[in-house]
């Protein structure tokens, strides 16, 4: 649990935040895959990254930390069959990403994760990887996890995805590493392009053109060494602190500034926020900069729908905190993905932020937010979400009495030492 008593007199320093999370999963898998070894400096050390190593090592990969880096020592595409269950935990993004590389495996798998992941969809990746080839049964036709996997002779496809999602085009062009010819998918909104850039820099002959990605399958991964800049969506929370505390000023040190993620920045900018890019330069293929933000100027609410929300899906609920605090309304819409999160992030984040005061109404796919009222303390819960539970804190720094943050240790998910970040820039520390 976590409380604050009251607001800070100053919220100002300079921080690192932690490494990537979406970019470490890739860099485990890739390197798993590869020939030789990979060595990947700054990885975030955290469960959901965690879940990703331990089902490897599961599948024959060794990987050795060496302090804040990992050694992998990839298997040239060959896996062996785990002897047990492999299990995804929290992350969505291990269990999606893992479908389709188990999918171009000769040996049958069996992947699960816990309660809330096994209530999560998977159908948007398994109808396309049973297209390629892949026998993917579940129980009781839900499509949901467990997952029985038998994989191998997979079949390069087109596929039109239905929905931007970075994960279902990630498991599918994994999957078709293993398959003759060419594998294309097309979204109807840009996403993240994390996977692209990386298998670019382990040498698979992909090429993106608008909203349409290929590759050639069977290609010889190499392997490398990746950088992991800081976390755009850990970064958000402090964004968003240092933007509605007056007097705030916050530098955050490397982060990536991919623009299929930067959306956060875009709209703390277009609300008027205080918020300056320093020191541009690039990690490999990433973009990463210094943020520096700094508060006292008046936000006022915006409109959040199309092409952005994919860009900064998982920066909403601290957003929505961002728009309390803003003048005017804020409505967010075309964000239903959120209500198949780690919780139904749209009906739990309305919920816990109204126990705060907030003026805030659930519609189908989003919100509306009337803001510009002060916050009042309160018991409030994470709901089992990481995300919630962080925004639920950055509302607690300007609420009025005590807020008491119950569940909070699910934090350690994404950003273990979110906590301890936040002291750090509170110049009188209102935690007990």
């Amino acid at each position: 649990m976590i409380i604050i008593t009251n607001p800070p007199e100053r919220f100002c320093g300079e921080i690192a935040v932690p490494g990537d999370k979406s970019i470490t999963h890739r860099a485990l898998m890739l390197g798993a895959l590869a020939r030789g070894v990979t060595e990947v400096k700054g990885y975030l050390d955290a469960r959901d990254c965690l879940s990703t190593i331990r089902c490897l090592q599961q599948l024959g990969v060794k990987i050795t930390p060496q302090g804040n880096n990992l050694i992998i020592e990839g298997r040239n595409m060959v896996l062996k069959q785990p002897a047990d269950i492999l299990d995804a935990g929290n992350s969505g993004t291990t269990a999606r990403l893992l479908l389709g590389i188990l999918a171009g495996q000769p040996f049958k798998t069996m992947l699960t994760g816990d309660k809330s992941l096994r209530s999560r969809p998977m159908k948007r990746v398994t109808e396309p990887l049973g297209l390629m080839g892949a026998a993917i049964e579940g129980e009781g036709g839900t499509g949901n996890l467990p997952l029985a996997v038998s994989g191998g002779d997979l079949r390069a496809i087109n596929y039109k995805s239905p929905r931007a999602s970075a994960q279902v085009k990630t498991a599918v062009l994994l999957a078709g590493l293993y398959a003759e010819g060419e594998t294309t998918v097309e979204e109807p909104h840009r996403s993240r392009d994390h996977t692209e850039l990386m298998m670019k820099k382990f040498g698979v002959p992909i090429r993106s053109e608008g909203l349409k990605v290929a590759l050639e399958g069977r290609p010889v991964l190499r392997g490398s060494q990746v950088r992991v800049p800081g976390d755009i969506s850990a970064a958000a929370f402090m964004m968003v602190a240092a933007a509605v505390i007056p007097d705030a000023e916050v530098l955050l040190k490397d982060v990536g500034i991919n623009p299929t993620r930067s959306g956060i920045i875009e709209a703390l900018q277009e609300m008027g926020a205080s918020l300056e890019l320093q020191n541009k330069r690039s990690w490999g293929e990433e973009p990463v900069a210094d943020i520096l933000v700094r508060g006292g100027k008046r936000l006022e609410g915006i409109t959040l729908q199309g092409e952005i929300i994919p860009r900064l899906i998982d920066e909403i609920p601290v957003i929505a905190v961002a728009a309390a605090l803003a003048e005017g309304k804020t409505v967010i819409s075309d964000a239903s993905e959120l209500r198949v999160k780690e919780s139904d992030r749209i009906s739990e984040l309305c919920a816990q932020l109204q126990k705060l005061g907030v003026q805030i109404t659930e519609t189908e796919d989003g919100m509306i937010i009337d803001g510009g009222k002060q916050l009042k303390g309160a018991e409030v819960e994470s709901c089992g979400d990481h995300r919630i539970a962080m925004a639920l804190a950055v509302a607690g720094l300007v609420a009025e009495g005590e807020t008491a943050v119950h569940g909070a240790e699910v934090i350690n998910i994404s950003f273990p030492k979110f906590m301890p970040s936040m002291r750090s820039l509170i110049v009188k520390k209102p935690f007990n």
